[in-house]
């Protein structure tokens, strides 16, 4: 339903548990090497848990397509059976077949079983029995499991065997009962909820993945997400799924807290208050607590103002305190030091040594969100930013601004001269949005921590992979494709903008897109690197928009403007 209002092509959030969405966060990843260790190693069990919802079954699902090929993997979604519908459940996930005369003999089922071993052992293959909800097994089958692992040659385990589940499976491992399977365990690993960081990076994996070319939920939008979630995948899925449905629903593009407050109420079927709802009503008791407190301090009798006066050996002298501070060192003697404008920090800038991008994105990681880098374009542009407002290109528009949300390249920008937020990923996958604002040779510039960074092209290229978002003023809203055949207002401004452009004293006021325009069209293209079709299309009305520009507005190369 929301897929084509927020630019995606798929479902972010499904909480199926679908391999390629996995993102591996340091336990993830973790969990991860402890179950590869299970398929390649042999050995006793590996066990895996963790809280409802925390990634365990889509660790698995993962795990399946990452399998070794000389690997065989039983895998047991439902293990709640008696203990020979476990073993005939194993066979049929192996492929092994059962006369029916033995389907509920153990010792039947144990024998077919030990064939197969040892012939997949003969034949280099290693066998794994993968028990998902494992907490849900009886103490019987439990014990079946065990027996299991006796299967074995003089060298090693024929069978190996991971079980996954909930907390409750370490609860159900530790009765004294079960003691012998315990101590066969040869890893353990317990997957904790995402960390706050985490859960930024794991929504903005997700759209990613799903196409999206920008941030749709803001700072404040995922730090409720964190909050309400508490870093558990499967409810930042369903909160962020409903939260999009919620924001197509009202028309927004981006998602914000309160948006997210509002899907999760829905979710739970409760209300949620601001995180700072509390602390407010801290502060409005100390402030009533202080104003009672003054007012009875005014109406004592002992008030400071009858007291007797100080001697006056006793007072200050005159000029001490901050009089002779005023005084003090020549910084605040000095005048005010004016602001330096663009070009002198872009010299300063190229002068100093240069720094590398990705010393720069770590030291300015808090300066790569999407607020910050439309905080920065929009100050460009002379315009500001409102934070938590409506989406950007909402706000740009209200200023007479388009934006232009692309994957192109370095040339593609040079041609189009306007500043852009690029999408750069770090080498550790961390997402990060800069603003490009200049480019010069082969040097490019960057703003960070406000201030430009210069840095090679190629080293910028390492870490882009094409993705930009630019501003652009165009003559009307909506911006419309014009060609040959077409009349209007919008034809008249286009005729009119290019025989400027090419010193025509009195531009002609026909509104027809004829063959003469269509000649015009194709000479300031074929001026301009453009394909030289004769239709104005929207880069062929954006080179032309920034052709016209007035000398103030932002530009890439100095020298075009």
């Amino acid at each position: 339903m929301y897929l084509a209002f927020f630019g995606l092509n798929e479902k972010p959030f499904s909480i199926t548990p679908d391999p390629r969405y996995l993102y591996l966060s340091e336990r993830h990843a973790e969990a991860m090497a402890h179950l590869l260790y299970g398929v390649n190693e042999a050995g006793g069990f590996v066990q895996l848990t963790g809280e409802v919802g925390t990634g365990k079954t889509t660790i698995v699902r993962s795990l399946l397509a990452q399998a070794p090929k000389h690997a065989e993997i039983a895998l047991i979604l439902n293990p709640k059976m008696t203990a020979p519908e476990f073993l005939l459940t194993i066979c049929e996930e192996l492929g092994i077949g059962v006369p029916d005369s033995a389907t509920q003999s153990l010792k039947d089922l144990v024998d077919i079983l030990s064939q197969y071993l040892l012939r997949a052992h003969a034949g280099g293959r290693r066998v794994v029995l993968v028990v998902d909800e494992a907490q849900n097994l009886a103490p019987e089958v439990l014990e079946q499991v065990r027996l299991l692992t006796n299967l074995e040659t003089n060298t090693q385990k024929l069978l190996q065997i991971i079980l996954i589940g909930q907390p409750e499976l370490r609860e159900l491992l530790a009765r004294n009962e079960l003691r012998q399977l315990a101590q066969r365990i040869t890893g353990r690993y317990h997957l904790s909820p995402l960390r706050a960081e985490e859960t930024t990076a794991y929504v903005r994996h997700r759209l990613r993945v799903a196409g999206a070319t920008a941030d749709i939920f803001n700072r404040f939008a995922l730090e409720e997400i964190y909050r309400l979630s508490g870093g558990v995948p499967r409810v930042i899925n369903v909160i962020c799924d409903r939260s999009l449905l919620g924001g197509y629903s009202l028309d927004r593009h981006r998602i914000t807290g309160p948006l997210v407050r509002h899907a999760a109420s829905e979710v739970f079927g409760k209300r949620f208050t601001p995180p700072w709802l509390p602390w407010a009503g801290t502060a409005a008791v100390a402030a009533v607590l202080a104003v009672a407190s003054f007012a009875l301090w005014r109406l004592q009798p002992w008030d400071w103002r009858h007291a007797p006066a100080l001697p006056a050996a006793h007072a200050a002298p005159a000029g001490s305190g901050s009089s002779s501070r005023t005084a003090g060192g020549p910084s605040e003697a000095a005048g005010p030091v004016p602001d330096a404008g663009p070009e002198a920090q872009r010299a300063a800038a190229g002068a100093r040594a240069s720094e590398p991008l990705s010393a720069l994105l770590a030291r300015y990681s808090s300066d790569t969100s999407t607020d910050a880098a439309f905080d920065t374009l929009f100050r460009l542009w002379g315009i500001r930013y409102a934070v938590d407002g409506t989406d950007p290109c909402t706000q740009a528009a209200q200023h007479g601004l388009a934006c232009l949300t692309e994957r192109g390249s370095l040339g593609q920008l040079r041609l189009y001269n306007r500043p852009a937020i690029l999408m750069l990923t770090d080498t550790t996958g961390g997402s990060h949005e800069v603003v490009l604002t200049g480019l010069e040779g082969e040097h490019a510039s960057i703003d960070l921590g406000n201030a430009p960074h210069d840095i090679g092209d190629g080293e910028l290229s390492r870490y882009w992979m094409g993705d930009y978002v630019m501003l652009w003023r165009p003559e009307s809203s909506p911006v419309q494709t014009l060609a040959a055949g077409m009349r209007g207002a919008g034809v008249r401004r286009l005729r009119r903008s290019l025989e400027k452009l090419a010193g025509v004293s009195d531009p002609g006021p026909s509104d027809v897109y004829d063959a003469s325009l269509t000649n015009l069209v194709r000479q300031f293209q074929r001026t301009h690197q453009l394909t030289a079709d004769g239709i104005a299309g929207i880069r062929t009305q954006i080179v032309l928009a920034g052709a016209l520009a007035s000398p103030g507005s932002p530009h890439l190369s100095a020298a075009r403007e």
